[in-house]
């Protein structure tokens, strides 16, 4: 195989990889791979997720959540408590240094969309912004998906 011919195969796995693991930086967070699950016809409500991780000395928080898809996006928190499950709203996620939080679906934090003005179909993209206490507010990508990811692509480890 000649050099010249590998080129188009490395740009393309090149844009293959970015594509589904996509990052952005607030200050000394990372935030990685938001995504959110499809939802079906007139469901008015739906879930993102994404993780957090604070590569810095001070603690740092999540305090608001923002998009144009839906009348009024939160953060919620998910629990089992014997069969019952349980969603609270939260006023913000806490970020310790060296701390990483993994938004997931079925337990532990994740993003509420509520009021959504339109379905959210496999590989459309919205957007996002957090607002965080130090970093300040980010845009993210947010994509949604029919499955979820991979654990190392979503992150495999959650803090509460």
């Amino acid at each position: 195989m000649h050099f010249r011919s590998l080129i188009p195969l490395v740009a393309a796995l090149s844009i293959a990889a970015s594509a589904s693991a996509h990052e952005y930086n607030a200050g000394q967070l990372r935030i990685g791979h938001p995504y959110a699950r499809a939802t079906v016809p007139n469901q008015s409500s739906g879930g993102a997720y994404l993780t957090i991780e604070n590569n810095g000395k001070d603690i740092d928080k999540l305090v608001a959540v923002a998009s144009p898809i839906a009348t009024s996006a939160g953060i919620h928190t998910m629990s089992m408590d014997g069969n019952v499950m349980r969603m609270r709203e939260v006023s913000g996620i806490v970020i310790k240094p060296s701390g990483k939080i993994a938004m997931q679906p079925g337990d532990g934090y994740h993003i509420m969309l509520s009021g959504l003005k339109q379905p959210l179909k496999a590989g459309d993209k919205f957007p996002l912004t957090l607002t965080f206490e130090k970093a300040g507010k980010v845009d993210v990508s947010v994509v949604v998906q029919d499955k979820e990811p991979k654990a190392k692509e979503a992150g495999a480890h959650q803090q509460h």
